[in-house]
């Protein structure tokens, strides 16, 4: 299995080989308060939403969209947090859980190397959310990994596939993966914030 990586996993594959349960019928995120974007990125999405569905490709959308509102989560924690982006993320080749990753944030203000907890994973898709979850879920195995060897377990990792304008989150627990019933439109960028910020507040708070 150690010719495997990150983006070689269908979701089928994925729950077969780390023995995980699915759960798939359950609104995750109905009682998450939202939160307002920044007037910074207000007024990005308001320029790129456009430019980047035209440009219409992974790498535009990444870039401009899903890049700039995982910005956003981090202003909005001011900056306790650390975003990798196209960050290798090699925790254990004989499962296939290496590879890099599109995006990683990480409860730790250290942003020059990644130090545990890794929090929520990101995949950036152009356009078949489906067909990302199995690598999500590879790379949210992964982070659990990562964390428990680091000594900083985490109890729920996140997940999120996106096209940077359409968002379906997932969470790992254990050996459960929930899958949102949901999937969020930017236009719910309220949402889509309140849902990333959740897992960071809550460790604030304690």
């Amino acid at each position: 299995m150690s010719n495997l990586s990150y983006s070689k996993f269908t979701l089928e594959n994925a729950k077969k080989n780390f023995e995980l349960t699915l759960e798939e019928d359950r609104d995750l995120f109905d009682k998450i308060q939202p939160v307002q974007p920044s007037e910074i990125l207000t007024t990005i999405l308001r320029e790129y939403i456009p430019l980047a569905t035209a440009i219409n490709t992974e790498k535009a959308r990444s870039e401009l969209l899903i890049s700039q509102i995982l910005a956003d989560v981090r202003r909005q924690l001011n900056y306790r947090i650390s975003l990798f982006s196209g960050t290798e993320f090699n925790v254990e080749a004989e499962l296939g859980l290496q590879g890099y990753c599109d995006f990683l944030l990480s409860f730790s203000s250290e942003q020059y190397f990644l130090t545990a907890p890794v929090i929520t994973i990101v995949e950036a898709k152009n356009e078949n959310i489906i067909r990302g979850l199995g690598q999500c879920v590879a790379s949210m195995v992964g982070a659990q990994l990562f964390n428990q060897r680091t000594g900083n377990p985490v109890k729920v990792i996140y997940g999120a596939v996106t096209t940077g304008t359409n968002w379906k989150f997932l969470t790992l627990e254990e050996k459960i993966v929930r899958i949102d019933a949901l999937e969020y439109y930017v236009k719910e960028i309220d949402k889509i914030l309140g849902i990333i910020l959740q897992p960071f507040l809550s460790l604030i708070d304690k």
